[in-house]
């Protein structure tokens, strides 16, 4: 009989610009099979975006006079869900942005980017839009990395700029190898297997 590794070792830390990603055991309801990209990880806390949830609405529904764009929406985090964050791939084009890692930037003007959006001088597809954002206290995040709440990765070739795709969390685990990715296939609840 084959046997799988369901508990294989992540040796990363987390760092900004790396990505959390749930390992399939992760009972949390808002947090079960997400990914999350780190904007800032120290010794104060973390905090980041979870790049695979979504809500059903478009940036003109949530703020007046903003333009159509063409991804969907992110649910972040359960943080702050009343206000909007955003990375880019605009880098140094957007004043006061700053950098996460790779060409990811995290917030910056956003005049420059919602007048640019609207003029069509910005591709929309460069701009990612969260509600809210999820965030961990001084050492929490390390204890459930402890726990094996969470697994890190680097950012590598995974498009997280994407938000068409629903296979991120599965795509994340198996860019780790193949104990990771045997986990991919891991049943959401293993009693309806």
């Amino acid at each position: 009989m084959k046997k799988f590794n369901l508990d294989p070792d992540n040796i990363l830390p987390p760092l900004k610009g790396r990505l959390l990603i749930a390992s399939p055991f992760l009972e949390d309801p808002y947090f079960s099979r997400t990914i999350i990209i780190l904007c800032d990880h120290n010794d104060e806390g973390s905090f980041g975006f979870v790049l695979n949830r979504y809500i059903e609405l478009d940036l003109p529904d949530l703020l007046e006079n903003l333009p159509e764009t063409a991804g969907r929406i992110s649910l972040g985090g359960p943080v702050e869900n009343n206000s909007l964050y955003y990375i880019h791939t605009l880098g140094d084009l957007i004043p006061e942005s700053m950098h996460i890692g790779g060409n990811l930037y995290l917030g910056g003007d956003f005049g420059i980017i919602s007048k640019g959006i609207e003029n069509e001088t910005i591709d929309s597809s460069k701009v990612r839009f969260f509600v809210g954002y999820s965030g961990w206290s001084e050492t929490q995040l390390d204890d459930e990395i402890k726990e094996r709440s969470w697994y890190v990765r680097n950012l590598n070739d995974l498009p997280v700029m994407d938000t068409v795709r629903d296979d991120l969390w599965n795509e994340a685990l198996k860019g780790m190898g193949k104990p990771f990715a045997n986990l991919a296939h891991f049943p959401a609840d293993p009693k309806m297997n």
